[in-house]
């Protein structure tokens, strides 16, 4: 382990060096606490009891590599107080002693993992923070032997995240933002992991630990795009015009806890005036079902008491299936007294936290495969499955390919209640945030497939879906070339 002590102690040093950009693609109950307490305690944290695959290989990583491109977005993408103007996507590449590359790709956000560090920095200086701590992990993981992916991510997550609060100076640093920074070398891990174990298909790469959470095969999956602020409440009921049913829409506006939620309680009113009268065969009451996003942004119960009492006047409450994210993390309130479902996100770290927010009231999760890793991803789903708790999968606006990690994982999930049919979910907005969407789906090899569009509002999912695993095993040409 001496070439781990050295990376350790010369990591700031490589910050440095990797802060300038040199590999550049293209250039290449009830009261809030101290936000210390949310935080795992590094050294005590406890290692999972699993089961991965019979007959697993050891594997030794030989060779690391990592690149990013920039991709513009449509107009400035705001929330959580900050706007992006441009998402990095970046890809990790792991070769092991037998001569197998592999490489998976990443959509960063900053400000979604951390708005801390979105606050403080530039936009590019934030993303340059992530991505650093991406090639801190491979530098970490070449030269070691590794029998499961998940296993790997827990010997390396915690030096890591130590690593991460030194170059940000964040000692609070959400551990999110590690794990989003991890995404790709994990995804890359997976692959490399299945093409030494002779893996094909994505349930045979489960871990035996997590098929019970990972066990259903959905002929559809419904596609929630985003309606963020500045959505006109016209384009919303376009949307549900072209069959979508379940969408994402942003509350917790700008100002003061009082502006926002008038604001929030007048844009309620104009979507129900708009949809309220639609439906849906896809529901169990035939009406279509509202999910609000509020990504912390209300500091007290009675705030959000308020939202949906006015729900109640209008005859919108019973149509809430879903409230996201209504508190800051710090916010530790227990929420059973709210009356509707409320989901964990981003405060959702790791399976420990996903626990804590169970325990206060919190009845669904919302995974993230492509923001917090398939690792964590999976051992949160089986947590929350033997809680009864069930989940679905969101979306980071992320690139085509990493829509298709996610579906994977939102095809196998329990179904939502109050949902009708053999039917997933997983939120998908890149395409009403990105520039060169169109360009991006040509970076996909299973662009073209059927079960990769969206039709009425849902992934029709088919025997070939299945059988190749949404293409998740098909490297991109695009990216492929990176590496050389």
């Amino acid at each position: 382990m001496d070439r781990r002590n050295f990376i350790k102690n010369g990591s700031l040093l490589a910050a440095g060096s990797s802060l300038m950009l040199g590999t550049m693609h293209g250039c290449t109950t009830n009261t809030a606490t101290d936000s210390a307490e949310n935080k795992v305690d590094a050294t005590v944290r406890s290692k999972s009891s699993f089961v991965g695959i019979p007959g697993e290989k050891k594997i030794k990583i030989t060779e690391t590599d990592a690149n990013f491109e920039r991709e513009d977005l449509i107009r400035p993408f705001g929330f959580k107080g900050g706007a992006m103007r441009e998402i990095w996507q970046t890809a990790a590449l792991v070769g092991s002693e037998t001569g197998i590359r592999k490489f998976g790709i990443c959509t960063q956000n900053v400000l979604w993992s951390d708005p801390a560090v979105f606050e403080v920095q530039s936009e590019s200086a934030g993303n340059s923070l992530m991505y650093n701590i991406t090639t801190r992990a491979l530098q970490m993981i070449k030269g070691e032997t590794f029998s499961n992916p998940v296993q790997l991510q827990e010997d390396i997550l915690d030096e890591l995240w130590e690593y991460g609060k030194k170059i940000t100076g964040n000692t609070d640093l959400k551990e999110t933002f590690i794990l989003n920074a991890l995404v790709g070398v994990d995804n890359a891990l997976w692959l490399l992991y299945c093409a030494e174990n002779g893996i094909t298909n994505f349930d045979d790469m489960i871990p035996l630990s997590y098929r019970p959470a990972l066990s259903d095969h959905h002929e559809k999956v419904a596609s929630i795009p985003l309606m963020a602020y500045n959505i006109p409440v016209n384009e919303i009921k376009e949307a549900v015009d072209e069959g979508y049913f379940f969408m994402k829409i942003k509350i917790g506006q700008s100002g003061t806890q009082e502006e926002m939620v008038q604001k929030d309680m007048a844009r309620l009113t104009e979507i129900h005036n708009a949809i309220g009268n639609a439906t849906t065969t896809y529901t169990e009451s035939g009406k279509l079902p509202y999910y609000f996003d509020a990504n912390g942004r209300y500091e007290e119960k009675e705030t959000m008491q308020r939202f949906l009492d006015h729900a109640r006047k209008i005859g919108a409450f019973d149509q809430i299936a879903i409230i996201e994210e209504p508190f800051a993390e710090e916010k530790k309130f227990d929420v059973r007294d709210l009356g509707v479902r409320i989901v964990s996100d981003e405060t959702a770290h790791t399976d420990k936290h996903a626990l804590e927010r169970i325990q206060m009231g919190y009845t669904a999760i919302a995974l993230k495969p492509i923001a917090k890793t398939m690792s964590m991803s999976m051992k949160v789903a089986q947590l929350a499955y033997e809680h009864n708790v069930p989940c679905f999968c969101a979306d980071l606006t992320v690139n085509p390919i990493l829509i298709e990690w996610n579906k994977a994982v939102a095809a196998r999930l329990g179904a939502f209640p109050g949902i009708k049919g053999s039917l997933g979910l997983v939120e998908s907005n890149g395409h009403q945030n990105y520039k060169h969407w169109d360009k991006m789906l040509t970076y996909n090899p299973t662009a073209d497939c059927s079960w990769a569009k969206v039709e009425d509002g849902v992934y029709n999912l088919n025997d070939d879906y299945y059988a190749r695993s949404g293409g998740i095993f098909e490297q991109s040409a695009h990216y492929a070339e990176w590496f050389g």
